[in-house]
């Protein structure tokens, strides 16, 4: 695989700021063939491993994702609104899975990239593309758990979901889309094992490099961040206060009927699960994709804006290790699915050939279906808070 050259960072420079689409390609298939050895490349064993292991994240990813979209779309009793969002954000992980991580998987092995610098910029605008669709779902899920447990509202039905959903769609394509058609400076690898930002001099491009972060991870990272803070502090809330109401009941009994005639009272079966294990869930992916992100927005913003950064030696191992964490949320989501949501556990021993059904059916309680919009008190009387 190529390095770089001392000229290229004025050539660079030069054509991100004088830059006709033409101009732009032209610099793009000439920088494939800049070869050096100045920078520092992985070991042949561990880009063989590398690629191995976003193989099976390829496989896993698709086929997780693939039955979280199979189940939505069979299954009409599925179709909510919720549903309907994890199943975009199931098919934005299948796109990434089938249109970004193969081209980077043979690109770490083989050290050169082999698919032609027009397909670069498309690569790196699918890429963003499908990466900003998946977060906006996450924000969309948000919002929404935070109008239902802090707000009390519960506004967000399937034809409003298949709304935002187009929306969100629409707003991610003309994020990534400039990117396309040389709106920004993108490295073709050979420094890279994919088409990343690249450092650049022009303000106009610095401009959009940062729009295009600031999309992606800044404003739904704080967002969502204020939300899940207030979801927390409402349930610690609501936790305390049904505290309290049991309390009472349990001293009123006491008052009334006396020690001797005081019988057990009822165990207090408050079945928060229904309304914080949706929450919990979309926490723990707020979690993984904040982990996964993060490392990747300080990356690119560095490529960006740091000269030295950029054309350190140790560029390639970390663009490698931080490409290949992003591409790990795709894999992270069907996991946590099928860790945390009985129903798509179920579904995937459907989809699963009988010769893989070892373990027999375990019959689990039966839980009644409540508006997630409300808290229960189940004590002699049933109460609201």
């Amino acid at each position: 695989m190529g390095g770089f050259v001392s000229p290229k960072p004025v050539f660079c420079t030069v054509m991100a700021c004088n830059k006709t689409p033409a101009d732009i390609f032209i610099a793009l298939n000439a920088s494939t063939q800049l070869t050096d050895s100045s920078y520092t490349a992985l070991p042949i064993t561990l880009r063989i491993l590398l690629a191995i292991i976003m193989v099976f994240m390829i496989a896993i990813g698709f086929l997780g994702n693939a039955i979280v979209c199979l189940i939505v779309y069979q299954k009409p009793a599925m179709r909510s609104a919720i549903n309907l969002l994890l199943a975009t954000l199931a098919f934005s992980d299948i796109m990434l899975s089938l249109f970004c991580m193969p081209f980077t998987a043979v690109t770490i092995v083989t050290m050169n990239w082999n698919f032609g610098a027009h397909f670069c910029r498309i690569s790196a605008m699918l890429y963003w593309f499908f990466v900003l669709e998946g977060v906006s779902i996450l924000l969309i899920i948000s919002v929404d758990r935070f109008l239902i447990i802090v707000q009390h509202q519960d506004k967000l039905n399937p034809h409003r979901a298949k709304v935002m959903i187009a929306i969100s769609w629409a707003f991610s394509f003309c994020i990534s889309f400039p990117s396309v058609v040389g709106w920004t400076f993108v490295e073709v690898p050979s420094r890279a094992p994919q088409c990343v930002l690249g450092y650049t001099e022009c303000p106009a491009d610095r401009a959009y490099a940062v729009m295009l972060i600031v999309a992606v991870f800044f404003v739904p990272f704080s967002i969502m961040l204020y939300s899940y803070l207030c979801i927390l502090n409402t349930v610690r809330r609501n936790t305390v206060r049904i505290h309290n109401h049991a309390e009472s009941v349990c001293f009123s009994q006491v008052s009334k009927l006396g020690l001797m005639g005081l019988q057990k009272p009822h165990q207090m079966n408050i079945d928060m699960s229904f309304k914080t294990r949706a929450f919990t869930t979309i926490l723990i992916l707020f979690v993984g994709f904040s982990l996964c992100w993060l490392p990747h927005t300080v990356f690119s913003l560095m490529s960006v804006f740091s000269r030295k950064f950029y054309y350190s030696p140790s560029f390639y191992v970390t663009s490698t290790c931080v490409l290949w964490l992003s591409y790990l949320k795709s894999v992270f989501n069907p996991v946590i699915y099928c860790w945390r949501i009985k129903k798509f556990r179920e579904a995937c021993l459907e989809f699963m050939p009988k010769t893989f059904k070892i373990f027999p059916k375990v019959p689990g309680r039966t839980k009644r279906r409540i508006r997630p919009s409300t808290i229960y008190v189940c004590s002699e009387h049933q109460s609201t808070v």
